[in-house]
This record gives C-alpha cells, structure tokens and sequence, in this order.
C-alpha cells in the first residue's frame, strides 16, 4: 500500500463519499501527482493489492495532441445507478496470471466481459484481453459466447507480447482503491464498496 504524501492519498481514498466529493479538477490533480510519485519512487504493486472487486467511480478520457502527448479530459464521477466494475482473481498455479471481469448495468441491460489478465510486474502493468461476453435482458440471458476467441484464444494469450494487449499501468493502490492508466492514455480510479 502506498505511504506517499497524504495530499493525494486523501483525495483519492476520498473519491468513494457520496457527499464532499473532491472536485473532478481535484481528482485529475491528485492522479497526475500519485502517478508521478510512483513513478520517481519505483513504487511495485503486488497483484494481490489488486484482487477482488472495484468498482468504477472516476474516470477521464484522453486525448493526443499532435506532439503525440496525451491530454486528459476534465473527468468525471460514475453514477451509482450505473454500476460498473471490474474484478481481477488470481489463478490457482502462478502468482501472475489470473481472470479480468468487467461488468456493467445499465437499467435492464448486464453486460459481462471476461477473459485471461496477465501481471508480469514490470511498471505495474496488468495485460488482459477479453475473450467471452455475456448479455443479460431482465435478468434473462440472451446471449453468452466468445468475443472473436479473443486476440488468439485463451490457451494462446501467454504468447501474445505485451504491446498488442490492452492493458491497465497502475500506480495507486490503497485499502479502499486503486487507480490506473489504461492504454488510451486515460485515468480511473475504482473503489471498494462499503
């Protein structure tokens, strides 16, 4: 866990109050410096600080200008009426490979990605791609299969190098959140439910 300076560590472990939220500006703020930090610091994330279930509540976009450097969007707080989140398990045999799940309701339409995620260590990089969907209509399935066998199917994915796989940088993990960049170059911040 992290033990850097308590500005941004409050911000971010803030994020999850319904009421005294920081501001989206504060946010964005507080995710550069903790980024920064665990950069300089050479902060390592073990995968299992990233085990069990978040969910999503922070998030900006990104864009890249023409010098190629990414600009981050204002940000902004996921509703709780639209519960998104996403779980990491480790599998049984290695300390580096486990499942990724993404879920998302909206009203009466679930969706669920699953697929293989990989945690190799270096720069606290989780690879992951996702190879089965599940769509669910009141509750009803209607749809539940692969996604394209994923990039080369899950018995493949061990193979495929790292710069063809989307993946999540994190630099932040706190008892009651985590924090990453993903591969478009945008910032999120899940949290733990109480």
């Amino acid at each position: 866990m992290n033990t850097s300076s308590p500005d941004f560590t409050t911000v971010l472990n803030s994020a999850a109050k319904s009421v005294d939220r920081p501001t989206p500006s504060a946010m964005v703020a507080a995710l550069q410096t903790a980024e920064i930090t665990a950069r300089t610091q050479k902060l390592a994330i073990p995968f299992a600080a990233l085990l069990g279930e978040w969910r999503l509540c922070f998030a900006t976009g990104a864009s890249k200008t023409k010098g190629k450097q990414v600009k981050l969007g204002r940000g902004y707080y996921l509703p709780k009426f639209i519960p998104a989140s996403i779980a990491f398990t480790q599998d049984a045999d290695s300390e580096l490979t486990g499942t990724v799940t993404n879920k998302l309701l909206v009203g009466s339409i679930y969706i669920r990605f699953t697929g293989p995620c990989r945690y190799p260590g270096k720069k606290n990089l989780l690879v992951f791609d996702f190879t089965e969907i599940q769509l669910k209509f009141l509750g009803v399935t209607v749809y539940q299969g692969k996604i394209r066998s994923g990039k080369a199917g899950i018995k493949d994915f061990a193979k495929i190098s790292i710069a063809d796989l989307p993946f999540f940088a994190f630099f932040w993990a706190g008892e009651t959140s985590i924090a990453a960049r993903g591969r478009g170059g945008g910032l999120a911040v899940w949290v733990r439910d109480e």
